[in-house]
């Protein structure tokens, strides 16, 4: 496949001749991706996503099968979709894709007859996890940004199956900024199988003829004493919060600036405390969810606006007076210093430095210097917005964010998001103000000027926003800085991160030969691990054949590879399991700030926060699924708004489990023709009670009526703790599941610990007594107790359990209704607060 110089474009079997020019760089790394596993390095806007059609062409020509692309955010799966259909010589109906738009039983249609699939991971992952497509014939998978493939990320199960299940598998993994470190970018090739790596710089000659300079300013604002004023009367409450930790024993550091990574420590010895059965640590949890809160509101003050502080303040209030609000919550809102702070950004009349000095850079970039489009990043869905209002007066300006609608703004979906693209790049207007959904990979246009407003803490994504600018000009970068704030630490933390990263790349440059060795090594040690904890499985000390397996990595990971520890196909290229990586990844550095998924926007200062995730809601939409042909082993149907959490992607992994997706009108899961789960995490549970949720004993009141064994699994921890719930009004809950409904509840600690009991049972039922699945059952109506406690309950939002305490007492719903404060009194469970809200509710007039 080699060619020369005098070549101006690229003439191979399915490229569209005359299309794609010829670049030395580009040939190189795609004959090294058409040999093996590759992680493909490349700086951005030099066209990694070329290399990976060349791989794709190349595959699809001489095995045939189909290739899948990979990518984050939909704009990307769009654009790429679209190069891919401008590139290849394949019909355009047969370049197809796969988002949370597009049916599933559609999706499931079209896979059979497509040749280049383009799809966000979390359809890939449900469609695999509900058994709709099949990998086997994908000789090609393509994970774009892989960088992404840490933790629980959708790239990591793809890739696990991918490598099981395919028949000639190859996988190129395609990044600008692959890791931080070494062992950052060892841990990316691990989870995605790749044993080759084929990086290119800007200092190898054939890039930088491509390339152009970009200068990076850093503009240092100081803050206004008014928002100086408001900001220390936060940092007081937090160091009155620190001292009462001090005083719990949980530190000895009352300094407000604490980091997320102290909190991260705070919270794990809470954790601790509270695993010991000490009520300090419920105290401390609790004050510590106020403190994020605090340190957030710190952040807004300081490095985003007065204006976007204001409706945090205003997210916050609403949340605290909704039903079964935190106490966190209610101290945050209510707390002297807060309120003092929360009116000094309500008069407060200026304008943000960040904002005037914003609005005097577009105007030198677009006036004076005669300069076309502008990027503005920030991380606050809130400053974007504002920011997109106050630039307005001057100039023309768009806003580009998430999909994810949430309290007072509405998101975009994706033809919003892909019509404001193509404007931008045909100069119908001249600022784009983006969040952190525009960093990744999109076909943004060559822009004059990339301001950050704020840094980033990690030099992922800031090389991500650097390069929208000097690709096909001289560009330009410039961050605003306030002094004194967690701004200087993020510069700093950012800048130190691209300087390992660059050093890093340098160093893969020159030692590839060395990171294959150890990627081999790696592999090799794994699969002879493996192969043998397969043997030594085979038999229990006591002799009997095929125990159930541990709920370990390293099973989980065999089940997936049919329990070999490796999976080979024609070309012998390994299976996954003998690159198996570790567990998620904890981050005890400040970087709660990143974005788990690429729409996310996060409150700044806060990993904990409203995001925009873009295929979190979209694409869990999963139709019913169809009676498939006999399964010889353990099937479990779960409901595809259970999709959410990890426990269907942990269940399909086992060994001789099969999932099925179905939309359940009754249970989450239904593992027998008898048994079916409802699932509650503690929070839910608790919102029951207070009001905020009534549908739990109308689930599982469903569920006994059409299934004999329901069960009713409770998951998390700190269940009398977590809320301001007397523990008499949970113990009277729970009591109601058992005996008025039928019910078994169980309690489990997290989702893992649910797949496994799930697991579990599915066994007892399926293996040991032979039955078979059957899911039947459809939402009945309510019957008359039913309907009673549910009127009742809805007064004043007393909930299920003291309606029920109500209707003993007195005997009807009118009775309920015309008793006056003193007899509502006397019914056990009923407060002088909660008589007066009934009254007030019941008594009053209506003002419609």
């Amino acid at each position: 496949m080699a060619a020369t110089d005098s070549d101006q474009f690229l003439d191979r079997p399915l490229v569209v001749p005359g299309l794609l020019e010829n670049r030395r760089y580009q040939v190189e790394l795609a004959e090294t991706a058409m040999a093996d596993h590759t992680l493909v390095c490349l700086p951005t806007g030099l066209g990694k996503t070329a290399v990976s059609l060349l791989v794709t062409a190349h595959r699809l020509a001489e095995y045939g099968g189909k290739s899948l692309l990979l990518a984050p955010t939909k704009p990307l799966v769009e654009q790429h979709a679209a190069f891919y259909r401008e590139a290849l010589e394949v019909p355009d109906d047969e370049i197809v894709v796969f988002t949370g738009e597009v049916r599933p039983d559609d999706r499931a249609a079209v896979w059979e007859e497509a040749r280049v699939v383009v799809a966000t991971p979390q359809v890939v992952e449900n469609d695999l996890i509900g058994n709709r497509v099949s990998l086997a014939e994908v000789t090609h998978c393509t994970f774009d940004e892989c960088h992404r493939a840490t933790g629980d990320y959708a790239y990591n199960y793809i890739a696990e199956r991918y490598h099981a299940d395919a028949e000639t598998p190859l996988v190129t993994g395609m990044s600008a900024s692959p890791g931080g470190d070494k062992e950052e970018i060892l841990q990316v090739c691990q989870n995605l199988g790749l044993r080759d790596v084929a990086v290119m710089t800007e200092d190898d000659a054939d890039v930088a003829q491509h390339t152009y300079e970009t200068t990076v300013e850093w503009e240092h604002l100081d803050l206004p004493e008014e928002i100086l004023d408001i900001r220390d009367r936060l940092t007081d409450v937090m160091a009155e919060r620190l001292e009462t930790l001090r005083e719990l024993g949980l530190t000895r550091k009352t300094d407000p600036s604490l980091s997320e990574g102290d909190l991260r420590k705070l919270q794990a010895k809470a954790r601790q405390l509270m695993n010991d059965d000490d009520s300090a640590g419920y105290k401390a949890m609790s004050i510590l969810a106020e403190l994020r809160k605090i340190r957030t509101a710190v952040t807004y003050a300081e490095t985003q606006s007065v204006e976007s502080l204001r409706r945090y303040f205003e997210r916050q209030e609403n949340a605290a007076r909704s039903s079964g609000a935190s106490k966190a919550s209610q101290r945050f809102v209510s707390e002297l210093g807060v309120k003092q702070a929360r009116s000094r950004a309500e008069r407060y009349d200026d304008i943000h430095p960040k904002f005037r000095k914003t609005r005097i850079l577009l105007a030198e970039t677009l006036g004076i210097e005669g300069g076309d489009r502008v990027i503005a990043f920030t991380e606050s869905r809130d400053t974007a917005e504002t920011l997109v209002e106050f630039l307005s007066e001057s100039f023309d300006v768009r806003k580009f964010v998430g999909q994810g609608d949430r309290e007072g703004s509405d998101g975009m979906t994706q033809t919003q998001q892909k019509a404001t693209l193509d404007e931008f790049r045909n100069g119908e207007f001249e600022v784009l103000v983006s969040t952190s959904v525009a960093e990744e990979g999109l076909d943004v246009p060559e822009v004059d000027l990339v301001l950050f407003y704020e840094p980033v803490p990690k030099g992922i994504r800031s090389i991500q926003r650097k390069g929208r600018t000097g690709r096909q000009t001289e560009g330009k970068v410039v961050v605003l800085i306030a002094n004194d704030t967690r701004d200087e630490a993020y510069y700093w933390m950012s800048r130190n991160e691209e300087k390992r990263m660059a050093q890093e790349l340098r160093k893969l440059k020159s030692m590839e030969g060395d990171i294959e060795s150890e990627l081999t090594e790696t592999q090799a040690a794994l699969a002879t691990f493996t192969a043998a904890e397969a043997d030594v499985s085979k038999t229990d000390t006591t002799g009997d054949p095929d125990p159930e397996p541990a709920a370990t990595e390293s099973t989980a990971s065999t089940a997936a590879t049919g329990g070999s520890g490796s999976s080979s196909g024609d070309d012998g290229q390994a299976g996954i399991s003998a690159f198996a990586g570790g567990g998620d990844e904890v981050d005890e550095g400040d970087g709660a700030d990143e974005p788990d998924a690429s729409e996310a926007e996060t409150e700044p200062g806060t990993g904990d926060d409203a995001t925009d995730d873009d295929d979190a809601t979209d694409d869990a939409v999963v139709a019913t699924a169809g009676e498939d042909e006999a399964f010889d082993g353990v099937e479990i149907v779960v409901d595809q708004r259970e999709l959410d959490s990890s426990i269907a992607r942990d269940l399909s992994r086992k060994e001789g489990v099969r999932t099925r997706l179905e939309t359940l009108a009754v249970g989450d899961y239904v593992l027998s023709d008898r048994v079916a789960v409802e699932r509650k995490s503690v929070e839910d549970f608790l919102d029951t009670l207070t009001g905020g949720d009534r549908s739990m004993f109308e689930q599982v009141g469903d569920a006994a009526r059409h299934y004999a064994r329901p069960v009713v699994v409770l998951e998390g921890e700190d269940l009398y703790g977590r809320r301001n719930v007397h523990p008499n009004a949970i113990r009277g809950a729970l009591s109601s599941l058992a005996v008025d409904f039928g019910a078994s509840v169980l309690r489990t600690s997290d989702e893992q610990d649910t797949a496994e009991l799930l697991y579990t049972i599915a066994r007892r039922e399926q293996e040991d007594d032979d039955r078979q699945v059957s899911v039947h059952g459809e939402k009945g109506k309510r019957t008359r107790t039913e309907q009673q406690e549910y009127v009742v309950g809805s007064i004043a939002e007393v909930g299920p359990v003291t309606a029920r305490a109500l209707l003993e007492h007195f005997g009807s719903v009118e009775a309920v209704m015309t008793a006056d404060e003193d007899a509502l009194l006397d019914v056990e469970g009923v407060g002088k607060v909660t008589a007066g809200r009934i009254r007030d509710v019941v008594g009053s007039d209506y003002d419609g």
